[in-house]
């Protein structure tokens, strides 16, 4: 095997290799050897087939799989020989016009990863804002609560609907008088003024009474998710079968019970853990960002250009959809070209930042071990139909690549883990708004772009007369069960969350496309 270098420019590398044809022969007769003792042929007892019989029968197919062979061992020899640390698989081109019997003669082109010398880690200083959680910011929480699960009480039957009163209805829907699916509903709640329906259908029920029937005539958004009801007029029968007050809600023992509760002080107990849970979050946001920037700009030196190219197409992907999703896609396209070399800075940055994480942490010993990584795969997994999921972790365990994709982010925060146990960290006492105008002060230049083109996406559609789901903060909510809601007329399905650039740079280059098709995620 011959191996000769034709390009060393930056960290780009080139060679040809050529393999003999007389080396791929030896390879092909060995492999005969060996299979021969399984061959079966009439007329042979089993493993006696001549070697040059089982070659006439097997050989177009055992050259192939040796000549792949050579190939692949000739390039782990390119990157061994030459202390090769490539950043992506490399490009492997063989030479046209081969034929069997004839040398081999192949070129190699890899980027490798450039030599960084890793900060020293002692000496770092950072500030941590911290936000305490207080007993009356846990009242606005059950505040809260008790708003969004009000009592009603029937009224009077002379009692006419306005703002803020629950209507029990049945109706049905229909369309130049034929009715559609999904606008059918009976027993079904309405809060007046709660804008759960499509505009126009509950302000023409306010001031009915218990008993009332009503014909109202409603047209569909021209962006609702239902293609045929997209920007259609329609007429719903209404018949109201119970016009509600809302009553006060107490606050109290019982109330959180309700809620699946053992007694208030367990709410409060709840909800404060989850207030500290959700400023925890946002304070080690901004420590992250600080310690990102400040590498960031303590470390400047190449990176490969096919890294940077992998993430500039994810981050452009992503872009693109969020611009798909905006109120005006045409001009967030003419503004993301325009800034199209912002985003492959952004590009540049991550991976160079990924990279100073990655070599940190292996100077540092920091690793994701065997239990760690298999709960990563599992977890990973559960995005696929049950019957692809085996066949995606063999996938994650058969591709390096995928494995270290998967691997990456976890990695990343262990490494970042490490630096805070190293840094000099002083606390300072903040509001939860002193934090976030923090955070956003703070945003790394790869964090900006990516706010300004979420920030123009299109608001979510209304739903047609089905009810939606009540505007609920998680976070504000208690661990109790909550009822299945009702199925909505032509439900759009949700869009897949855009990354909201607040994860830290550097992943690895995409990995091969799993062979198991993805299903839909779990709401």
């Amino acid at each position: 095997m011959q191996i000769k270098e034709t390009a060393n420019e930056g960290l780009k590398r080139a060679y040809t290799v050529t393999i003999p044809a007389k080396d791929i022969d030896e390879r092909v007769t060995s492999e005969v050897k060996k299979i021969a003792p399984q061959v079966k042929m009439p007329g042979f007892r089993p493993g006696k087939v001549p070697a040059n019989l089982v070659r006439k029968m097997h050989g177009e197919q055992v050259h192939a799989q040796a000549v792949n062979d050579m190939i692949r061992e000739s390039v782990d020899k390119v990157m061994a020989d030459n202390k090769l640390r490539p950043a992506m698989q490399p490009k492997v081109e063989l030479d046209e016009g081969y034929e069997e019997g004839k040398d081999v003669s192949l070129s190699v082109d890899v980027e490798i990863l450039p030599e960084i010398e890793a900060p020293e880690v002692d000496g770092l200083q950072l500030e941590r804002l911290t936000v305490p959680v207080t007993d009356e910011q846990v009242g606005e929480a059950v505040e809260r609560i008790a708003s969004n699960n009000k009592s009603y009480k029937d009224a009077a039957k002379t009692k006419k609907a306005g703002d803020g009163d629950q209507l029990i209805i049945d109706f049905v829907g229909s369309i130049d008088g034929v009715e559609f699916e999904g606008g059918k509903a009976e027993n079904t709640p309405l809060v007046i003024g709660s804008g759960q329906f499509i505009p126009g259908f509950e302000e023409q029920l306010t001031g009915v009474k218990t008993g009332d029937k009503k014909t109202i005539t409603v047209t569909f958004p021209e962006d609702y998710p239902a293609e045929n009801l997209k920007g259609k007029d329609a007429q719903f029968d209404v018949t109201v079968q119970q016009v509600k007050v809302p009553t006060d809600t107490a606050i109290d023992d019982e109330f959180a019970k309700n809620l699946g509760l053992e007694n208030l002080d367990k709410l409060k107990e709840l909800l404060r853990g989850q207030l500290e849970q959700e400023t925890s979050g946002l304070t080690r946001t901004q420590m992250k960002r600080q310690l990102l920037d400040t590498l960031a700009a303590g470390h400047d030196f190449p990176v490969p250009q096919g890294m940077v190219d992998a993430e500039f197409e994810q981050i452009w992907a992503q872009l693109q959809q969020e611009a798909a999703q905006s109120d005006d896609a045409e001009a967030m396209l003419k503004e993301m070209e325009d800034e199209k070399d912002d985003y492959r800075k952004i590009a540049e940055r991550r991976v160079r930042l990924g990279l100073l994480l990655s070599e940190i942490g292996q100077k540092n010993g920091v690793e994701v071990n065997g239990n760690e990584m298999n709960m990563l795969i599992q977890q990973a997994a559960q995005q696929y139909r049950a019957e692809d999921r085996e066949r995606f972790v063999q996938y994650v365990q058969q591709d390096p690549m995928a494995a270290a994709q998967l691997r990456a982010p976890l990695y990343e925060d262990k490494v970042v883990d490490f630096l805070f146990d190293k840094a000099e960290i002083t606390d300072r006492e903040v509001t939860r708004e002193e934090l976030e105008a923090a955070i956003e002060a703070e945003e790394s230049t790869d964090e900006k772009p990516k706010k300004k083109a979420a920030a123009k996406k299109k608001p979510a559609a209304k739903k047609a007369p089905a009810k939606k789901a009540a505007d609920k903060d998680a976070d504000e909510k208690p661990a109790a069960k909550k009822a299945p809601a009702k199925k909505a007329a032509a439900k759009k399905p949700a869009a897949k969350k855009a990354d909201d650039g607040k994860k830290a740079p550097a992943k690895k280059p995409a990995a091969k496309k799993a062979p198991a098709k993805k299903a839909a995620p779990k709401k």
